[in-house]
């Protein structure tokens, strides 16, 4: 919110200790400290109050929409649902008719996947039990003669 620097900060201490003096500067300190806490409680209640009308504004509005959905359904004079039509069963003298297949086009292709193949286990970092031990000694420098 306040883009103060330090060296702003600074500025402010040293013009407060000049001002006030050093005697007076721990009591200055505190009583800022209690008003700016007082400020912030005033403004999280405001916040609090402000959240609490909306969510009352909003669950008024919700009850008044579906008050008037129920009232637009009890006028309907006509169900809401319509009736289920059933069809009448095929003739048996007639032979049944298969669905049609249609040929896998390329984009159906195109988003099959084939199947990952298996992981390949990365090699242990540890030493084994039968390699040779490393000296700890640093290996020496050829000489030159």
């Amino acid at each position: 919110m306040f883009d103060i620097g330090w060296s702003e900060l600074l500025v402010i201490v040293v013009v407060a200790i000049v001002v006030v003096g050093p005697k007076e500067l721990p009591r200055l300190m505190g009583t800022f400290g209690r008003y700016a806490g007082k400020l912030r409680r005033a403004a999280g209640d405001f916040q609090r109050q402000f959240d609490e009308a909306m969510r009352d504004s909003e669950v008024a509005e919700v009850k008044k929409a579906m008050e008037t959905v129920r009232a637009e359904a009890a006028s309907l004079d006509q169900p809401v649902m319509l009736p289920k039509i059933e069809t009448p069963a095929p003739a048996a003298s007639s032979p049944p008719v298969a669905p049609a297949i249609s040929p896998p086009t390329e984009s159906a292709a195109a988003t099959e996947t084939k199947p990952k193949p298996p992981r390949k286990r990365a090699a242990s970092t540890k030493p084994k039990s039968g390699s040779p031990k490393r000296s700890k000694k640093p290996a020496e420098p050829p000489h030159d003669a």
